[in-house]
Order: structure tokens, then sequence, then C-alpha cells
């Protein structure tokens, strides 16, 4: 199939297939009139790279994956840096996982002093609490 079935059929532009190319991570061989021809073992590898991408991986973390489908690996996780891949990846979104719950801690605290604020600032409620530092304000649970 040329260039531009192969993208439609990918659900990506014709650039980003050349951008592919140009990173080695798709080859295509070239017809008799110097058009680049791709097969479905091509749009497989694409497939690949694109569901990769949706998980947030970078094209260079998808190299091991196309090069395992390429060694003629049913899929392309099934080789030894491809699962490397799959545990820094995990390792990373661990880091980020651990980043929000301190942002949403953060942002918890902020709104129970506020809330606090905002009583004390209404009639008949109690005095008000701007002396009071983020360690003196009680703690406020988590939300599930």
């Amino acid at each position: 199939m040329r260039i531009g079935e192969l993208a439609s059929r990918a659900g990506i532009s014709t650039r980003a297939l050349r951008h592919y190319e140009s990173l080695g991570l798709l080859r295509a061989r070239r017809a008799g009139n110097g058009y680049r021809d791709y097969g479905e073992d091509d749009l497989r590898l694409l497939r690949q790279i694109r569901t990769l991408q949706d998980f947030g991986f970078g094209l260079e973390d998808t190299r091991p994956f196309v090069e395992c489908l390429r060694a003629g690996h049913p899929a392309g996780d099934s080789c030894p840096a491809s699962l490397e891949v799959y545990r820094r990846k995990l390792a990373e979104l661990d880091e980020v996982v651990e980043r929000l719950r301190q942002v949403r801690a953060e942002v918890g605290a902020q709104l129970a002093r506020a809330e606090l604020l905002a009583e004390a600032d209404r009639p008949g409620g109690p005095p008000p609490l701007c002396a009071l530092t983020p360690h003196e304000v009680p703690e406020v649970p988590e939300a599930p």
C-alpha cells in the first residue's frame, strides 16, 4: 500500500509516517516507480506505536516494541527490552501518582484553611483564624 493509504488506515498523517521513517521506526520499501510501499506488518507496527503513545510513551520508548515485532514475535511486548520499558514507565507513573497525592493533600489543606477562614467571617462565627500557621489548622480527612 502507498503512504496515503497507510496513513489513513493507521489514523496518522503522512508527515508522521515520514518522521517515523527518519527515526528508523518504519522502513519503507520502494516500488519500481519510486513510491514508498508498505505492507500489513507496517500497519501493525504503527498500531503498536500509536497504542504506546496513547499511554504516554515517547517515540524512542516504542523502539524495543517495534524491533520485537520485526523479529517475528507475535506481540511487541514479548521481548525483554520491551518489558524493561514497561517497568521504567510504571516507575515513572508511580512517581507521578505520588506527586499528585502530595498536591492533592496540599490543595485539601488549603481548602480546609479557606473554609475555616470563611466561617470565621460569618456573623456569630468563631474568632478569626488569620494568625494560625498551616500546621495549627485542624487536619481534614482525605476524600476516598
